[in-house]
């Protein structure tokens, strides 16, 4: 399948979580930046609340596009096999560095409250793609010790690899499409333009905003 726009695979993904989750309060948690708008359209569609869950990919010094690992919020993170070779320095300083930037980005989108506490909530984590999953796993990990009620991945495409490593995290897993040659999560979107912080700090305002008038 090739989808038009991320707002295209949010509203497909939205079709496939109405029948279990509409109308139970699910918390939609987007992984910026790309997935944010896409978790803000399901939210909507199922009558639940909004927010993002924050990792970074460790990237390899060769290959930057590359992932070998991922890191959440709180300093925890894995390594991929594709760290094997890599030193312990070098593996140290990235994560230092994709740390800070989670703490930065924290301060950026949400200056103004905390995370929204995903404890005993029907929890799901949106991303437009994903090809080895190192990601989602992070921030499925980040949330599992949260000990939310139910927890649920939902992606637009997958590699087969990525897809296997969401079945093995969440509780459930919603994938649009797994096909079989699987180079970058783009070419499978006809428009795949890159959404911007300031598309994310719009879309959480505008969130909190609206759940400040109905609360």
């Amino acid at each position: 399948m090739l989808f038009r726009n991320r707002d295209h695979a949010a509203r497909l993904l939205a079709r496939r979580l109405d029948v279990h989750y509409k109308n139970k309060n699910p918390l939609v948690l987007g992984i910026p930046r790309g997935a944010v708008p896409m978790a803000r359209i399901i939210a909507d569609a199922l009558a639940g609340e909004f927010d993002v869950v924050l990792v970074r990919k460790l990237s390899h010094p060769a290959q930057p596009e590359l992932a070998i690992g991922a890191i959440d919020e709180s300093g925890r993170g894995f390594l991929t096999d594709y760290a094997a070779d890599l030193d312990a320095e070098y593996l140290d300083s990235e994560k230092q560095r994709q740390f800070d930037a989670l703490r930065r980005r924290r301060a950026q989108y949400t200056p103004l409250r905390p995370p929204i506490d995903p404890r005993d909530r029907i929890v799901i984590v949106v991303d437009d793609g994903i090809a080895t999953g190192s990601t989602m796993t992070a921030a499925l990990r980040a949330l599992r010790v949260k000990q939310p009620q139910r927890l649920i991945a939902a992606v637009a495409v997958a590699s087969s690899e990525a897809c296997q490593a969401m079945v093995q995290e969440a509780d459930a897993t919603v994938c649009l499409e797994v096909p079989i040659k699987f180079h970058a999560v783009g070419q499978f979107f006809a428009d795949f333009a890159q959404v911007n912080d300031e598309e994310v700090e719009a879309a959480l305002r505008q969130a909190t905003a609206a759940a400040s008038a109905n609360g």
